[in-house]
C-alpha cells in the first residue's frame, strides 16, 4: 500500500461521501515531488546551497546569456524579494555576478561566474540521476506516456506561456 492508498482509506472512513479520486494522481505527484525535494535538499546542503538557489543557477545556465532579475523571477516563479536574497548569497559565494547595464543604470544583468557554471555542470546531472532513479521501474514507453499526460495537466494549471 502506498501513501495515497492509505490516505484514501482514511478519508473513506471519515468522509465516505467525498470523492477523493484526484488524490490518485495529484496526491502522488505531490508526494513524489516532496520526496525528491528532500533528497535534493540533502545533496545541496553539502554545498551550502538550497533548491531555490539552484533554480536560479540553472535558469542562468540554461539561458546561456545574462538575465535581468525580472526574467529570473518569471522563470522561477519566486517573488522578487526572494530572488534578491538568493542572488545576494550566490554572489557572496562567487557563483553569480551582477553587472550594471551602461545605458540604463537601473538595469542589472545577472550571469554565472566560471565557478557557478562549473557547479551547475556538476550538480544538475546528479539531480537528473536522482530523478532517473525515481523513474527506474518504468519502461521507456511508460516514461514517455507519463510525461505526455503530465504535460497536459501542467499546461492546464501553469498560466505562464514559455
Amino acid at each position: 500500500m502506498d501513501y495515497v492508498e492509505r490516505l484514501r482509506e482514511q478519508w473513506a472512513e471519515q468522509m465516505p461521501d467525498v470523492d477523493v479520486s484526484p488524490a490518485d494522481s495529484i496526491g502522488r505527484i505531490t508526494r513524489i515531488a516532496a520526496l525528491l525535494a528532500e533528497a535534493s535538499d540533502a545533496a545541496l546542503a553539502q554545498r551550502s546551497l538550497t533548491r531555490p538557489e539552484l533554480e536560479v543557477l540553472t535558469a542562468l545556465r540554461r539561458a546561456g546569456r545574462p538575465l535581468r532579475a525580472r526574467e529570473v523571477t518569471t522563470i522561477t516563479r519566486a517573488p522578487g524579494a526572494s530572488i534578491s536574497k538568493r542572488l545576494d548569497h550566490l554572489q557572496r559565494e562567487g557563483l553569480v555576478e551582477r553587472t550594471v547595464v551602461e545605458r540604463d543604470r537601473r538595469g542589472v544583468l545577472l550571469s554565472l561566474t566560471e565557478e557557478g557554471t562549473r557547479l551547475v555542470d556538476e550538480l544538475f546531472p546528479a539531480q537528473l540521476d536522482r530523478e532517473r532513479a525515481a523513474l527506474g521501474g518504468l519502461t521507456g514507453d511508460e516514461r514517455e506516456r507519463l510525461a505526455e499526460l503530465l504535460a497536459i495537466v501542467l499546461r492546464r494549471v501553469d498560466p505562464v506561456e514559455y
